[in-house]
């Protein structure tokens, strides 16, 4: 879709669009603005933003102004008026969204703030007016255009459109901008949830932050060993461990409980044991975790502010998890296997259409050529032996071959791609009993599994990028409608029972979030919980967000 361009249509947009007149009496002001925007704020600003340079928002100010009689906007009897302070308020606070006042000028507006000369008062005023702009641009689109980082990584990043004449016009005739800057964050559960724990790891920081436990051997439940002090007043300080059972060198109980609590919200094997992960994990800085946070905020910042549905699946790509139900009261919760570091699942929203009982598996080219040729010229009977048959070709008509009549050690890579491999419905079958169609570019979706051992690892990425459930009967009866529906988990069994092809179209399409979340908050007790960045999209944000230069 195409990306907006925030900052310069704000601009552009607002010639004809004002509050009714609000003339300021005193004399000159409409010279200094004529001279203030010759000068190019933007350019001395250096704000460059939102994939436009300050040059050509300068062009957009002066016109801005222009179409306002060169008139200030927040300016009224030689001070700032009630808005503009509001203003201010918000953008001096931009810190508690993760974002940094100084992108908005709160520091150069502060200079300007006691000034009564002509000029200092129209350089606030434009201040003011490009603080607020690039701070509504900021938290309807997100601070930085990540698809120039990586366009695939990224993609979803560019999938806003935002009305910003409809917006914009509001922002200049709010009665209060307090309220109306505070509507512009995300609206959703967990950006609210996430921004309250980077207030409480700020004060976490504040107060100096965590110790960092020495390595040495493996600490266990029933040892005594000084280190277990360290570890006692770590975990006090996250309240996985009661700040009254700090004083002891003894693994007790208590404390076993602790480091299990804390391996739970860290996505690590829960056995009460504190090995290397476990440090490590541990002794990650607080800086690193707000950093982290903040991250996080900003993607829910790319997201379309109509996800407010009664009824979605999401899956949490980094999280290893689809849920799906109301936002924050979900129904129904199944791990998942996602895809691996080199074939990974994409971030991206769809509508889920139909799903497909006892489906077959047409086999992509990639894994024929550098999966199946490799089986078959070791074994001309690994199709028969995994219930798959071969198609002179891709039309649906395409005639059936027999495999045992192909000398496969004379295939090449290039010649398997004229093959069509299919696998039939069956215990083998690589896509299980089901699947839930959401028709999309990537051809990714969700399904079953036979090899359902692999929801007992932590780290799930052994996909081609497609998305396989531990629990794929509970969710296609509920994307189906559930109970009320006639959709419950015994009809569901029986069409798969009968071993026969079948498509079931939903009678109301359900929404589909895939989402790469490495931190969320579990609405039910507030408790934060990390991932690891499995797929390195965190670093690479992080370093567009916290480069120093930036």
């Amino acid at each position: 879709m195409k990306k907006c361009l925030p900052l310069l249509m704000i601009l552009g947009v607002l010639t004809s669009c004002f509050l009714p007149d609000r003339t300021v009496s005193a004399a000159g002001y409409q010279d200094a603005l004529v001279e203030t925007l010759k000068k190019g704020p933007s350019t001395a600003l250096n704000l460059n933003t939102h994939g436009r340079k300050a040059a050509d928002i300068d062009i957009k100010l002066s016109e801005l102004y222009h179409g306002h009689n060169l008139e200030p906007f927040w300016i009224e009897n030689g001070k700032c008026d009630i808005r503009g302070s509001q203003i201010l308020s918000v953008l001096t606070d931009a810190g508690s969204h993760g974002l940094d006042p100084a992108d908005y000028f709160v520091k150069k507006i502060g200079h300007f703030w006691n000034k009564t000369d002509t000029v200092s008062l129209v350089r606030l005023d434009v201040l003011l007016t490009l603080g607020m702009m690039r701070y509504v641009a900021d938290q309807q689109e997100g601070r930085i255009q990540p698809y120039q980082i990586d366009p695939e990584l990224f993609a979803a990043a560019s999938d806003i459109e935002v009305d910003w004449n409809v917006l914009m016009k509001a922002a200049f005739n709010a009665p209060d901008m307090k309220t109306f800057l505070e509507q512009q964050a995300p609206p959703f559960i967990q950006y609210r949830a996430l921004q309250k724990k980077l207030a409480d790891y700020r004060i976490i920081a504040a107060i100096g932050g965590w110790p960092s436990i020495p390595t040495g051997e493996v600490l266990k439940p029933g040892m005594t060993d000084q280190r277990i002090r360290t570890l006692r007043k770590r975990l006090a300080v996250t309240a996985d461990l009661s700040a009254a059972d700090i004083d002891s060198s003894e693994f007790d109980p208590a404390l076993e409980e602790a480091v299990k609590k804390f391996q739970k919200r860290h996505h690590l094997g829960s056995d009460g044991v504190v090995g290397k992960q476990t440090l490590d994990a541990m002794n990650i800085p607080v800086g690193t975790r707000i950093q982290q946070i903040i991250i996080n905020m900003e993607r829910y910042r790319w997201l379309k502010r109509s996800i407010m549905d009664d009824r979605l699946v999401a899956v949490n790509i980094a999280g290893f998890e689809a849920v799906a139900g109301r936002p924050g009261n979900f129904d129904v919760r199944t791990p998942v296997i996602v895809g691996k570091p080199y074939h990974k699942t994409p971030v991206f929203n769809d509508t889920i259409k139909h799903v497909v009982f006892n489906p077959f598996w047409t086999l992509t080219p990639s894994i024929a050529r550098n999966e199946t040729l490799p089986e078959l010229k070791k074994d001309p009977l690994y199709l028969e032996k995994n219930d798959m048959r071969l198609f002179q070709g891709w039309d649906a008509d395409s005639p059936e071959l027999d495999p045992a009549a192909i000398d496969w050690s004379q295939v090449s890579k290039q010649n398997m791609n004229k093959y069509r491999v299919r696998q039939d419905p069956g215990p083998n079958n690589a896509l299980g009993t089901l699947k839930i169609i959401f028709p999309n570019k990537y051809h990714v979706y969700l399904h079953d599994t036979p090899a359902h051992s692999l929801f007992k690892q932590k780290k799930r990425a052994f996909s081609h990028g497609c998305i396989r459930m531990a629990r794929p009967a509970e969710m296609a009866a509920w994307v189906l409608g559930g109970e009320k529906n006639g959709w419950d988990l015994a009809r569901i069994k029986k069409i798969i029972a009968e071993r026969k092809r079948h498509i079931e179209v939903l009678d109301q399409p359900v929404p589909i979030y895939i989402l790469y979340r490495t931190t969320y908050v579990n609405p039910g007790d507030e408790t934060l919980y990390f991932h690891e960045d499995i797929y390195g999209r965190d670093k690479l944000l992080a370093s567009a967000l916290f480069a120093p230069n930036r």
